[in-house]
């Protein structure tokens, strides 16, 4: 198995979650304005959409899209989803919403056509992850238990340290509280990043993806 990643990226996100569910995997890094890959390789001849992650499975098949990474890796690992009857369908849910809502509002950080956005998006990031911030529950997203969506937010929480964006206090602790787990401190080690335990002052990452 071999994860397909930017440092710093979503992908960040598969990293952490296959740590924890004690995955073994190769890591390849790709370089997002090259399109080249560490080893050489075209990227867009192994995933034509261009971006990051992309999870090549031992059989020969490719998953693709964030939420079908974390999804799969959850399915390895169920104790990285949510228990109870409608377990799998939360996380879905909230796999789905900090995809197409929280994700999205960050790409006028990264598009320098959108420029005059940003000041806006600032706002809108902030009012997202005030959202989210009362989904936190006891320790993390789903209560006491850390799951795949706790490691997508974590990788967007760096990205709102970044550029600045105002967070509450509650979400200053759940940050450093995931920061803290040895899986995340691994694979920010891995990729190069800062051991960031605060959203003050943490590095910039290759690319939103």
């Amino acid at each position: 198995m071999k994860l397909y990643y930017a440092p710093g990226a979503c992908s960040l996100a598969g990293r952490i979650s296959l740590h924890e569910a004690g995955i073994v995997a190769e890591f390849e890094r790709v370089d997002m304005k090259t399109k080249i890959t560490e080893q050489g390789y075209d990227y867009l001849s192994i995933n034509p959409r261009g971006y990051v992650p992309l999870l090549a499975l031992d059989d020969g098949n490719a998953i693709t899209e964030n939420i079908a990474v974390l999804e799969f890796i959850a399915d390895r690992d169920p104790g990285l989803a949510p228990g109870g009857l409608l377990g799998r369908t939360r996380l879905i849910e909230i796999l789905s919403w900090l995809s197409t809502e929280l994700h999205v509002a960050f790409r006028p950080f990264s598009d320098s056509s959108r420029a005059a956005e940003r000041a806006n998006a600032v706002d809108v990031v902030a009012k997202l992850l005030e959202i989210i911030s009362e989904r936190i529950n006891e320790l993390y997203l789903f209560g006491p238990r850390f799951t795949v969506a706790d490691a997508y937010l974590f990788a967007m929480l760096r990205w709102a340290g970044a550029y600045g964006v105002p967070v509450s206090p509650e979400m200053h602790g759940y940050f450093e509280r995931v920061a803290e787990r040895p899986s995340v401190q691994l694979a920010l080690s891995e990729e190069g990043l800062p051991d960031a335990r605060s959203l003050i002052d943490i590095s910039s990452f290759e690319a939103l993806i």
